[in-house]
C-alpha cells in the first residue's frame, strides 16, 4: 500500500522528488512480491514503476499477471492498455481500457479512461467519436485535469471545422494555463505523457497530424 501511495504521487505529478520515490517504491513492492509472489496488487504497483521507468514492455506482463489474479482489477485492465498505447498498440488500448470501464463504471479515474479512448480515436481519425468520448470525460474528470480535456475537444472541433465551438474549448483549457504555458510547444514539450516518456515516434507522428494540428486550427500559439 505504501508503494502504491508513493507510484501513485508520482504518475499524478503530486512531488518534486518523483526519482526517490520510485526507487522506495520499488523496493517496498519487491519484498511485497518476496513474501506474496502472486499478489495482483503488487504486480499492478510493479508495472506501474516500470511504466514511469519507460520500461512499459517489462511492465506488460506484471499487469497481466495482477489480471490473472484478479479478473475484476479495473486499474490493471486500463494500465495494460495504456502500456499497450505507450509501445504503439492503439488499437489494442482500446478494449482493454472498455474492459475497466465495464469493471468499474464509477472508478474515480473513469474519466482518464475515457479521454484515454478519444485520444486514440483522434488518432485514427474517428474525429466524431472522438468528441464524444471527450465529452464524457470532461463529465467524469477531476478539476485539475480539465484543461486537457478541453485541449483535445478544442482539435477535434478544429479538425471537424467548427470553429466556434473549438474557440470555446480554448478558452475554457486557458483558463488552466499561467500565461507562458499556453502554447503547443510547452503541451508537447511537458504536458504530454508526463511523467511517462511517451510514446514511439510513430505515434508522436500521429500526435502531429491530428491533435497538434487541430490545435492549431483552433488558434492555439505555437510558443
Amino acid at each position: 500500500m505504501l508503494a502504491n501511495l508513493l507510484v501513485s504521487r508520482v504518475l499524478r505529478q503530486q512531488t518534486d522528488t518523483a526519482g526517490a520515490d520510485t526507487a522506495r517504491a520499488d523496493e517496498l513492492v519487491e519484498q511485497a512480491l518476496a513474501a506474496s509472489p502472486n499478489n495482483a496488487s503488487a504486480h499492478s504497483v510493479k508495472g506501474n514503476i516500470l511504466r514511469i521507468q519507460g520500461r512499459c514492455p517489462e511492465a506488460i506482463p506484471q499487469f497481466e499477471r495482477a489480471i490473472a489474479a484478479d479478473r475484476n482489477s479495473a486499474a490493471a485492465y486500463g494500465n495494460l492498455g495504456w502500456c499497450k498505447f505507450l509501445i504503439g498498440s492503439i488499437d489494442e488500448m482500446i478494449p482493454l481500457a472498455e474492459q475497466a470501464i465495464r469493471i468499474s463504471p464509477r472508478d474515480p479515474f473513469v474519466g482518464t479512461l475515457y479521454g484515454r479512448i478519444g485520444h486514440a480515436r483522434l488518432l485514427q481519425s474517428r474525429t466524431e467519436e472522438a468528441i464524444a468520448w471527450f465529452e464524457k470525460a470532461l463529465i467524469a474528470r477531476p478539476i485539475g485535469r480539465l484543461k486537457i480535456v478541453h485541449l483535445f475537444l478544442a482539435s477535434a472541433y478544429a479538425l471537424k471545422g467548427e470553429t466556434e465551438l473549438a474557440s470555446s474549448e480554448l478558452a475554457q483549457a486557458q483558463r488552466f494555463f499561467k500565461p507562458d504555458t499556453f502554447n503547443i510547444t510547452w503541451v508537447r514539450e511537458q504536458m504530454m505523457y508526463r511523467p511517462e516518456p511517451g510514446p514511439p515516434p510513430a505515434v508522436r507522428a500521429l500526435d502531429d497530424r491530428t491533435y497538434f494540428a487541430g490545435l492549431r486550427k483552433a488558434g492555439m500559439p505555437e510558443q
